[in-house]
């Protein structure tokens, strides 16, 4: 039989061990690394710049001096439901949104000429509604780019990227309407949506059909049929 003094030797070396502390931060940084792997970086920067472009005209867009008379938030997000949960299939993801960023580029290009006021608030109302419905669909393919240990940092940070532009909007382009500067707040805006068209056109590949993934590399070919 074990002595008294053998139990409370045992108790006293349970007592003086140290819990496990796990540094929680240093995989929160590798998993931030990986956003910049020779995989990732490039799909990781095109869909910062596309999250910035969207955020950036939406709130632009609705600026009472320059959407004048137009109609509700939840009024422009119907219609551009419709065309996102229509184009998405039809077009893929990278073809719906780069389809609606130049869209959106050829009414506010109308807008540089004078305008009867009825067609400046359609045209403003139909630009709108194009940028809504890139921002529905980036929300779509930004998740499916990401393989799954890094799918909510990668998403997290490009939304974050995308609420700078919101912040950055009223100080540069809103701060030229109030300055009377509207055809060079127009020419910012159109730069943006355009920057934003090519940078979804150079994602190296387009996710309609695919399923999530754990890997960080996508096949882009096809498996031919072996008779």
């Amino acid at each position: 039989m074990e002595s008294e003094g053998t139990h409370l030797l045992s108790d006293n070396n349970y007592m003086d061990e140290k819990p496990e502390v796990i540094d929680h931060s240093k995989s929160n940084e590798s998993t931030l690394a990986m956003l910049f792997s020779p995989e990732l970086i490039k799909p990781t920067l095109l869909l910062w710049v596309v999250f910035f472009g969207n955020a950036f005209s939406y709130y632009g867009l609705a600026h009472r001096r320059l959407a004048i008379k137009m109609f509700s938030s939840l009024v422009l997000h119907f219609p551009g439901l419709i065309i996102s949960a229509f184009t998405i299939d039809k077009l893929g993801r990278k073809g719906s949104m780069s389809t609606m960023f130049f869209l959106c580029c050829i009414f506010l290009l109308l807008l540089m000429v004078h305008q009867p006021q009825a067609l400046t608030t359609f045209l403003l109302f139909m630009a709108r509604i194009c940028i809504t419905t890139t921002f529905m669909v980036a929300y779509i393919y930004a998740p499916e780019i990401y393989p799954t240990s890094v799918r909510t940092t990668g998403v997290g940070v490009g939304s974050s990227v995308g609420r700078i532009g919101g912040m950055i909007c009223p100080l540069v382009a809103v701060g030229l309407i109030h300055g009377c500067h509207q055809t060079a707040a127009i020419l910012l805006f159109k730069f943006v949506i355009f920057s934003s068209g090519v940078c979804v056109m150079l994602f190296p590949f387009e996710t309609s059909g695919w399923e999530l993934t754990d890997s960080t590399v996508r096949e882009t070919t096809t498996t031919l049929e072996v008779d």
